[in-house]
Order: C-alpha cells, then sequence, then structure tokens
C-alpha cells in the first residue's frame, strides 16, 4: 500500500484510528464532504466506536428495544437502528461518486461486493440481498451499510463484526429487521489481528471502487479531540 503524499484523484487515502467518539467523527466526516472540491482524493476512515446505538434518518424508535446505558442517537444515514462498538471495525467512505460513475444502487453494490471479496478470501460464502443492504452468512448479518449522499458525495459507510460482543444487538431490531440474527468473523472462525483485517479490507473495497489506497496520517481534528476527548454523551445536531 502507497503512502501518503503522492496523491491523484484517483487515490484513495486512508486513515487509521484506534477508537473515535461517533459525534466528533461524524461532524468531521459532514465538514470534509461539504468542504470538498473536485480534484479532492477520496478518503476511507477506519476505526473503532465506543458502544453506541445510531438511528437513521427514516429510523423508528420502536426498533431501539432497550437501550440501557449504551447512548442512542440520531445520525443523517440512511437506515434504521444499528450498534457500532469495541470488536467491530467501521469503514467511513467519503467517495466523489461522480468521479466514480456510480450511482446510489452501484456504490452500495460495490461495497457489499468489496466485502463479500475478502469474506471470499477466507473461505466464507457469504451473500448480499436485495431487500435488505448488507452482507449475510447463512442468513446471519456480519456487516452492515449506511451511507448519506450530499453534493455528488457520500459519508458514512459500513460496519463489519470482527470479534465483538453480540449481545448488544439483542436490545434492538437490527438496521429494522425483527429478529435478525447477527455473527462474526471469529465465529466463522476467521482469526486475524485487527490491523491485517482492516488492510486485508480496505485493498479489496478500494480495488471494487477503482481507487490506489494509500495509507495516510490521522487528520488535525483527531489529534485535537485525542488531546482533549469529547464525552461520548454529546448531543448530535
Amino acid at each position: 500500500m502507497h503512502s501518503w503524499p503522492y496523491t491523484s484523484p484517483m487515490d484513495a487515502l486512508i486513515r487509521y484510528f484506534p477508537q473515535v467518539d461517533y459525534s466528533s467523527c461524524w461532524h468531521a466526516m459532514r465538514d470534509l464532504t461539504d468542504h470538498r472540491d473536485a480534484q479532492q482524493s477520496d478518503e476511507f476512515w477506519v476505526l473503532e466506536h465506543p458502544p453506541i446505538f445510531t438511528l437513521g434518518q427514516a429510523g423508528k424508535p420502536e426498533h431501539v428495544l432497550n437501550a440501557g446505558e449504551i447512548p442512542v442517537v440520531n445520525s443523517d444515514r440512511g437506515g434504521q437502528v444499528t450498534y457500532h462498538g469495541p470488536g467491530q471495525t467501521v469503514v467511513y467512505l467519503m467517495l466523489d461518486i461522480k468521479r466514480l460513475g456510480l450511482g446510489s444502487r452501484g456504490l452500495v453494490s460495490a461495497i457489499e461486493l468489496g466485502i463479500i471479496d475478502f469474506l471470499d478470501s477466507h473461505g466464507i460464502d457469504a451473500a448480499n440481498r436485495d431487500d435488505a443492504p448488507g452482507v449475510y452468512v447463512n442468513g446471519a448479518k456480519i456487516a452492515s451499510l449506511g451511507l448519506r449522499i450530499r453534493r455528488g458525495a457520500s459519508y458514512h459507510g459500513l460496519a463489519i463484526n470482527r470479534d465483538m460482543d453480540l449481545s448488544p444487538w439483542q436490545r434492538i431490531n437490527p438496521c429494522g429487521h425483527v429478529g435478525q440474527p447477527m455473527t462474526t468473523l471469529s465465529e466463522q472462525g476467521v482469526v486475524l489481528d485487527r490491523h491485517t483485517m482492516e488492510q486485508q479490507l480496505v485493498t479489496l473495497l478500494a480495488k471494487r471502487l477503482g481507487l490506489m489506497p494509500r495509507t495516510a496520517p490521522a487528520p488535525d481534528w483527531y489529534n485535537d479531540i485525542s488531546e482533549f476527548p469529547p464525552a461520548q454523551h454529546s448531543p448530535a445536531p
């Protein structure tokens, strides 16, 4: 994987983070999308969040069955309710979809196929579904998608379950589907360290999107919050 700062419009800058507060990350990716120009490289932000439930724009509160101590945030992505937490890799995709020649359906398909390529490389037979975005293994959901397209560009992205505690999913109807079973890479027999897994996934996602991944440093906004971390319960806009 090439490194920053040698970039061209079809490069994707890959920024790896250990763990990031949801609201800070959401503000930052929306700000990047609102201020990007036609020459700016696309970016993947690869990270974990502390435990949190997020409701999409069409999210129905009744799909949150028992949040308990886990915060619930209303988000501007598509979809219903989902869970983020330790042991899950989130990849946020800030993409100029017009430059990539993709519509919304084509973007979703490319992301799903990139995830399926990654799972196939580890001997896992996975599939997507026409009626419910995401990737599934024998009916159990291993990866979720939620996107927002604004000004011809995307933000938000995907989440894939590595070795997370699945019990919080029982507190919601995942993505609005009652009783949807969930699974993880570890349950499917894939044991990889986090960084190796994320590099493999990013490489295959970038290939499906026609992008060249190039590792880049953490941005200023992350360095700022690392010095003065916000509370996870900070209110969403």
